[in-house]
Parts: C-alpha cells; structure tokens; sequence
C-alpha cells in the first residue's frame, strides 16, 4: 500500500490549484477520459506483444488514469479512491458466491449465467426498470468488439445460430449481398454507394458471428491481421530498395508480385 498512497500522493500534488502542475490543474473528466482509453489500448498492446516490462508500465499508467478520474471525482465531493476500491470489491464478492460464500458453478459457462443473473438483480434493488439482452453495450467500444459484443448478448437471450455452418453460409450470403450492390454501381445505380456501406456493415457484423462461434476475439483477429499487412507491406517496401525500383511506378502485376514475395519472406 505504500506505493498505491505515494500514487496518490502524487496525483494531489499534481492538482493542487497553487503548487501544481497547470496542465493536470485544468484538466476534466471529459479531457482525461480520451487517455484512458488510449492507456487501456496500450495495455492491450503490450499483452499481444508479450512484453512483460511494457505491461508493467502501462497498466501503471492505466492506474494513473484512475487515479486522476477519483481525484477529480474528490475534489467535487462525489467520491474518492477508496470509494472505487471498496465498490470493486464489494461487486465482485457478491457476484463471486462460489468464491466467497457457499454457492457453486460447475464451470465457467454456468458463472456467465450466474454473473447476468446477479447484474440484474443488482439493477432491480437499485430500482432500475428492467432492461433489454442489449441494453448496456457500450457505445464508446471500438465497432468490432461492440458488435460481436451485442451478438453474444442476443445468443445468450436465444436468438442464434444452431451450427458453424449456418454463419458461414449468413457470411456468404452477405458478400453475394454487398457484391449485387458493388455490380449495381458499377452500372451506374446514384444509390448502391449507401447500400455498400450498409452490406459491408453487414458482412462485419456476422463475421463477429464467425468469431464467436470459434472462441475468438474478432477485434484481437484483425490486429493480428494488421501487424501480417505491416510486416508483409514492409517487405515489399524493402524488396523496391533493394532494386532500386520507385514504388509509385509499379503496376498492379509488380505489386501482386512484390506481395507473393513478401509472403515467402515474413509469413
């Protein structure tokens, strides 16, 4: 605890309207919240890398953001740090009866289940009204997670598919959809462009469907897929200067050539 109360030390020197930093001096809730989110996706990013020592300093600064966020939330006598320590504590006891009390789950399916039960119950002695299967999703998830998100929560109500097989027949039937509507532009239709946009809304959402249905993480498949076009791409990058070759005259055929062989070399 001595150093969780030397951070908190710190965050108040930092806030002291006369002796303190004026940048933190003036920040917001609204200012801040746009670094919390950047730190959680730090996080994230230094998981997916394996870097243990990266870890251990963004999920510090992490820490910091909620910090400054009970700070800001003391100084206007709503709340402080222990208030959202106990409140943590408190919610994950209650919703954790095989841990802390004498209940028992047979597996982690059924602790999902468990856990929405006691969400709702928590809501209904708040004396808040009952609320729909996707009520609460929030809005500020990037769209991918938020999609396979409310897709899970509709499977969990019973709206879903019965095999694999039948997502990926919905995904095929999206691309035939999205592709009726690139031919239809192609033909000169003034409205296709808004349909595309709507069909590959589409095709995103259900290939959340795909994902879920395999355990995976639709948001983590398409960083992975991010950091293979990077590397890849870097390899093309590299191949044009060994050759002395000027990116902006390759052709279609040199860049589909350029990317097979980039293939060879990074995976």
């Amino acid at each position: 605890m001595d150093a969780l109360d030397r951070l908190l030390g710190v965050m108040a020197r930092l806030r002291d309207p006369e002796k303190g930093c004026p940048w933190d001096v003036e920040q917001t809730f609204e200012t801040v919240a746009p670094y919390t989110l950047e730190e959680a996706y730090e996080v994230d990013d230094a998981i997916q890398r394996g870097d243990r020592a990266g870890l251990r300093d963004e999920l510090g600064d992490l820490l910091f953001q909620v910090v400054f966020h009970a700070r800001m939330a003391e100084e206007e006598g709503s709340f402080d740090f222990e208030a959202v320590a106990r409140s943590i504590c408190e919610k994950m006891e209650s919703r954790h009866p095989h841990v802390f009390g004498d209940a028992v789950v047979a597996d982690a399916a059924e602790q999902t289940k468990r856990w929405d039960e006691h969400k709702a119950r928590e809501r209904r002695e708040r004396g808040e009204e009952a609320r729909g299967a996707l009520d609460g999703v929030t809005l500020g998830l990037p769209a991918l997670l938020r999609a396979q998100k409310l897709g899970r929560r509709a499977a969990r109500a019973g709206f879903d598919w019965a095999h694999v097989k039948d997502v990926m027949e919905k995904l095929r039937e999206e691309l035939d959809e999205l592709t009726a509507e690139v031919d239809a532009q192609a033909r000169g239709d003034a409205g296709a462009a808004a349909r595309i946009e709507e069909e590959l809304g589409d095709l995103l959402f259900v290939a959340t469907g795909v994902a879920e249905r395999f355990g995976l993480s639709a948001e983590s498949a398409l960083r992975g897929a991010n950091a293979k076009f990077e590397r890849r791409f870097g390899a093309m990058e590299a191949i044009l200067q060994s050759e002395r070759l000027e990116a902006a005259s390759a052709d279609a055929e040199q860049w589909l050539e350029l990317w097979a062989r980039a293939k060879k070399q990074v995976g």
